[in-house]
Protein backbone atom coordinates (compact mmCIF):
# COMPACT_ATOMS: atom_id res chain seq x y z
CA UNK A 1 0.00 0.00 0.00
CA UNK A 2 2.97 2.32 0.55
CA UNK A 3 3.74 2.36 -3.17
CA UNK A 4 0.17 3.31 -4.12
CA UNK A 5 0.07 6.17 -1.60
CA UNK A 6 3.49 7.50 -2.54
CA UNK A 7 2.72 7.39 -6.24
CA UNK A 8 -0.49 9.37 -5.78
CA UNK A 9 1.26 11.85 -3.45
CA UNK A 10 4.15 12.43 -5.87
CA UNK A 11 1.79 12.87 -8.80
CA UNK A 12 -0.31 15.39 -6.88
CA UNK A 13 2.79 17.28 -5.71
CA UNK A 14 3.70 17.81 -9.36
CA UNK A 15 0.11 18.82 -10.16
CA UNK A 16 -0.13 15.99 -12.65
CA UNK A 17 -3.33 14.23 -13.55
CA UNK A 18 -3.41 10.48 -13.95
CA UNK A 19 -3.63 11.07 -17.68
CA UNK A 20 -0.51 13.26 -17.57
CA UNK A 21 1.41 10.54 -15.74
CA UNK A 22 0.14 7.83 -18.08
CA UNK A 23 1.34 9.86 -21.05
CA UNK A 24 4.75 10.51 -19.44
CA UNK A 25 5.17 6.79 -18.79
CA UNK A 26 3.66 5.70 -22.11
CA UNK A 27 1.12 3.50 -20.35
CA UNK A 28 -2.66 3.58 -20.04
CA UNK A 29 -4.69 5.74 -17.67
CA UNK A 30 -6.16 2.51 -16.34
CA UNK A 31 -2.71 1.22 -15.34
CA UNK A 32 -1.94 4.40 -13.39
CA UNK A 33 -5.32 4.17 -11.69
CA UNK A 34 -4.71 0.53 -10.72
CA UNK A 35 -1.24 1.37 -9.35
CA UNK A 36 -2.67 4.16 -7.18
CA UNK A 37 -5.50 2.01 -5.85
CA UNK A 38 -3.16 -0.91 -5.10
CA UNK A 39 -4.97 -3.22 -7.53
CA UNK A 40 -1.87 -3.76 -9.65
CA UNK A 41 1.90 -3.26 -9.32
CA UNK A 42 4.11 -1.99 -12.16
CA UNK A 43 6.71 -4.12 -13.91
CA UNK A 44 10.39 -3.39 -13.38
CA UNK A 45 10.79 -1.06 -16.36
CA UNK A 46 7.70 0.97 -15.45
CA UNK A 47 8.90 1.20 -11.84
CA UNK A 48 12.22 2.62 -13.05
CA UNK A 49 10.38 5.08 -15.29
CA UNK A 50 8.19 6.24 -12.39
CA UNK A 51 11.30 6.83 -10.26
CA UNK A 52 12.82 8.84 -13.11
CA UNK A 53 9.71 10.96 -13.67
CA UNK A 54 9.57 11.96 -10.01
CA UNK A 55 13.35 11.95 -9.46
CA UNK A 56 13.12 9.62 -6.46
CA UNK A 57 14.74 6.31 -5.65
CA UNK A 58 12.90 3.04 -6.12
CA UNK A 59 13.52 2.37 -2.42
CA UNK A 60 11.53 5.52 -1.67
CA UNK A 61 8.67 4.41 -3.92
CA UNK A 62 8.59 1.03 -2.17
CA UNK A 63 8.65 2.53 1.30
CA UNK A 64 12.07 1.13 2.20
CA UNK A 65 13.34 4.62 3.02
CA UNK A 66 11.99 8.10 3.56
CA UNK A 67 14.92 9.63 1.69
CA UNK A 68 13.52 10.55 -1.68
CA UNK A 69 16.73 10.59 -3.62
CA UNK A 70 20.06 9.12 -2.56
CA UNK A 71 21.81 11.15 -5.22
CA UNK A 72 21.37 14.32 -3.21
CA UNK A 73 23.91 15.17 -0.55
CA UNK A 74 22.61 14.37 2.89
CA UNK A 75 23.65 16.04 6.10
CA UNK A 76 25.53 12.85 6.99
CA UNK A 77 27.67 12.97 3.86
CA UNK A 78 28.60 16.62 4.38
CA UNK A 79 30.01 15.97 7.85
CA UNK A 80 33.72 15.43 8.26
CA UNK A 81 35.06 11.93 8.53
CA UNK A 82 38.42 10.74 9.82
CA UNK A 83 40.53 8.94 7.27
CA UNK A 84 42.90 6.10 8.16
CA UNK A 85 45.73 8.59 7.96
CA UNK A 86 44.03 10.63 10.69
CA UNK A 87 43.22 13.48 8.31
CA UNK A 88 39.74 14.94 8.26
CA UNK A 89 37.89 15.08 4.98
CA UNK A 90 34.40 14.67 3.58
CA UNK A 91 33.30 11.72 1.48
CA UNK A 92 33.06 14.00 -1.52
CA UNK A 93 36.65 15.15 -1.19
CA UNK A 94 38.35 11.76 -0.95
CA UNK A 95 37.66 10.77 -4.53
CA UNK A 96 34.87 8.27 -4.05
CA UNK A 97 32.75 7.63 -7.14
CA UNK A 98 29.03 8.46 -7.08
CA UNK A 99 28.10 4.78 -6.72
CA UNK A 100 30.22 4.51 -3.57
CA UNK A 101 28.50 7.59 -2.14
CA UNK A 102 25.10 6.01 -2.87
CA UNK A 103 26.18 2.79 -1.16
CA UNK A 104 27.36 4.73 1.90
CA UNK A 105 24.03 6.54 2.03
CA UNK A 106 22.15 3.26 1.68
CA UNK A 107 24.12 1.71 4.53
CA UNK A 108 23.71 4.77 6.75
CA UNK A 109 19.95 4.67 6.18
CA UNK A 110 19.89 0.94 6.95
CA UNK A 111 21.75 1.46 10.23
CA UNK A 112 19.52 4.41 11.19
CA UNK A 113 16.40 2.33 10.59
CA UNK A 114 17.82 -0.69 12.41
CA UNK A 115 18.68 1.20 15.57
CA UNK A 116 15.58 3.33 15.43
CA UNK A 117 13.42 0.20 15.74
CA UNK A 118 15.73 -1.76 18.04
CA UNK A 119 16.97 0.89 20.43
CA UNK A 120 14.15 3.43 20.65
Amino acid sequence: MVFAKRLAMLREEKSMSRRDLAKALNISYSSVSKYETDVRFPDQETLKAIADVFQVSIDYLLGRTDIRNFYEKSDVIEKDCVLESGAHDSYYNIGLPDEAIRQINDYIEFIKQKYKTEGN
